[in-house]
């Protein structure tokens, strides 16, 4: 299978240089030769097959599914409501400077931060649905606002799969600490564009007295009732996450297919090229070549292999940094209908993945990694993630995203509170 593709692609490579067909045709052919490639591949090998749906099922079924869907109705929730209009006007003074993005960015910060992958795509595609942001921005936030969840750091990756929960705070310091330095590098990104969405408000001077008046406004304007708005918050996340569920499947069966034909053999050995000189073990090179295509898989295989456990914690570290080609592929899903571009995105997973690997790599080496794997661990991420202890665990950062985001807003009012004294002290000085 791996032969024939590289063959028909050959073959379109060619008819492209010759100029028989245009760039968009071969675009459009090349996809079509991948879909009869994979057709053909589920036939040869069905129980393959089935195998890889049943583990995407229960992944999207056991993890996704209740970690993301008290996220989705909220986030929903609190637009329609007029919350992030008045984070917007009350944090542009901080959100600006730190990262050239609006202060309604604010809002894509803590969901992202709090829920994971990628809800922060959606929340951005719809700021920029609704003007809150101009298309550099909508791709300057949605690059570093795109976070592995932390109920799947802490509980999946550091209990289920290594069964040692301090590796967990090490993964999630590293991780969210790449991207907020991603973040602050990505605001000189397209900096030349001068058009800021929405335009400055105009009004009272007290900042809170600004975002109220926005928050109201939206309210004004929001004809639905309360029960047809929690409606369509629930039915809009459900559509949302079976269309997450489906990606989900659908790389679970291609990494199985990819596996059983050796390519992922081959892709280990290309990655091996540039991760043996810096010293990674040629035996973790296949658990990164899954996790190119799916994190979850991959940072499974790392967890299992017999190198030493600094290698396995920073393969992860940059496998759930890259995120895979299916959480790529949902994110281009929610913002298909914008015309917020994929390119920035995909190279801000780049350095995230570069970031992470060096951040995870120094925090191994400063504090040590905490506690020894001895033999491979067996628990599966199944059995992790059906016990109570993730619901709960589930119930308790959906009240942190809850209290981060209130968090921000005291920040912002603290903020805006020493800017109105300053001038008094100034006064007195004089």
């Amino acid at each position: 299978m791996v032969v024939a593709a590289l063959g028909l692609s050959l073959i379109l490579l060619v008819l492209l240089r010759k100029k028989y067909i245009s760039r968009k045709e071969a675009f459009r052919l090349l996809w079509t030769i991948c879909a009869i490639i994979f057709v053909v591949s589920m036939i040869f090998y069905p129980r393959t097959t089935f195998d890889g749906a049943v583990f995407g099922l229960k992944t999207w079924w056991n993890i996704v599914f209740p970690a993301l869907l008290p996220f989705f109705i909220s986030s929903e929730l609190l637009m329609s409501f007029g919350v992030v209009h008045f984070m917007g006007v009350l944090l542009e003074p901080v959100m600006r400077p730190l990262f050239n993005v609006p202060g309604a960015g604010s809002f894509v910060m803590a969901v992202g931060f709090t829920s994971g992958y990628p809800i922060g795509s959606m929340v951005t595609a719809k700021l920029r649905t609704q003007g809150l942001c101009t298309r550099e921005e909508a791709e300057r936030l949605m690059s570093f606002t795109n976070n592995s969840s932390p109920l799947f750091m802490l509980v999946a990756v550091a209990v289920g799969m290594f069964n040692n929960p301090g590796l967990g705070v090490l993964i999630a310091g590293a991780h969210y600490l790449s991207n907020l330095t991603l973040g602050i590098l990505l605001r000189f990104y397209a900096r030349n564009n001068t058009r800021r969405y929405p335009s400055p408000p105009v009004g009272a001077r007290n900042p809170l007295a600004r975002a109220f008046r926005a928050l109201l406004q939206v309210q004004r304007l929001e004809k639905r009732p309360v029960g047809k708005i929690m409606g369509d918050a629930v039915r809009n996340s459900i559509v949302n996450l079976l269309n997450i569920g489906g990606f989900i499947i659908l790389f679970a069966v291609i990494i199985r297919l990819l596996t059983a034909t050796g390519f992922i053999n081959v892709l280990a050995s290309f990655l091996g090229v540039f991760l043996i000189p810096l010293g990674f073990s040629p035996e973790i090179l296949p658990a990164l070549g899954s996790g190119v295509f799916e994190m979850t898989v991959g940072s499974k295989l790392a967890s299992e292999t017999t190198v030493p456990l600094t290698q396995q914690v920073v393969a992860v570290g940059m496998i759930l940094a890259w995120s895979g080609l299916s959480v790529h592929a949902q994110v281009a899903s929610m913002i298909a209908e914008t015309d917020i571009r994929m390119l920035p995105f995909i190279l801000s997973r780049i350095g995230h993945t570069c970031l992470a690997g060096i951040y995870t790599y120094i925090f191994c080496k400063w504090s040590g990694p905490p506690g020894e794997l001895g033999a491979p661990v067996v628990a599966t991420v199944e059995k992790c993630i059906s016990s109570s202890n993730y619901y709960f665990a589930n119930f308790k950062y959906f009240m942190f995203f809850v209290v981060f985001i209130a968090i921000i807003i005291l920040a912002a009012l603290f903020f805006h509170l020493a800017v109105a004294i300053r001038p008094l002290f100034l006064k007195k000085k004089l």
